[in-house]
């Protein structure tokens, strides 16, 4: 529960961050700082297909925020600002290194090839691969799940990647808009 408490207080520190600071580079990277943080939340809430969904919207966005930031926002950075960004992020990935591995010590990870959901007999996914095949008619085990078992998060997962998809051919398009010229205009 702790790890909850540190992740929203990180989330929150790089929100008002993003809205307080006066570069856009900075603030798009705080931006993804927040998406980050919740893809670690949807991680320990033992959500990963939330969690990998977050990640890609994330990255895409950035992309193309940090694509049409860079237009606007040119700033450049000159001796000791240098030095600190570099001590700063070098200081940043570290900590998530050691945070990433502390967990992956203290938080007593099953071994590969022994699933968790395996040792839990009331888990969806034991009735899935038991019942799955039966109950839909269907001759692939994992076109049934996605298709009739978790047909509804499917459907908004593909809607958010579409969208997402979407919205990055809108803003990288080279075309500008179209201006109407008349008299009146």
């Amino acid at each position: 529960m702790l790890i909850f408490y540190i992740l929203l207080l990180f989330i929150l520190i790089a929100a008002i961050i993003a809205v307080e600071t006066k570069d856009l580079l900075s603030s798009v990277i705080c931006i993804g700082a927040i998406g980050f943080g919740a893809s670690i939340m949807f991680l320990f809430l033992r959500a990963p297909d939330i969690a990998i969904t977050q990640i890609v919207v994330e990255v895409l966005g950035l992309i193309i925020l940090i694509r049409a930031t860079i237009r606007r926002d040119l700033t450049f950075i000159s001796g000791d600002r240098e030095f600190f960004g570099t001590v700063v992020s070098i200081v940043i990935i570290f900590t998530i290194g050691v945070a990433g591995l502390g967990l992956a010590v203290f938080q007593n990870l099953q071994d590969f090839g022994n699933p968790i959901f395996a040792n839990v007999p009331d888990a969806a996914s034991q009735e899935y691969i038991s019942q799955g095949l039966a109950k839909t008619g269907a001759e692939n085990l994992v076109a049934s799940i996605i298709l009739d078992f978790r047909a509804y998060d499917t459907l908004g997962e593909t809607t958010v990647l579409f969208t997402t998809i979407i919205g990055a051919l809108v803003i990288l398009r080279r075309e500008g808009r179209k201006t109407l010229e008349g008299p009146d205009q």
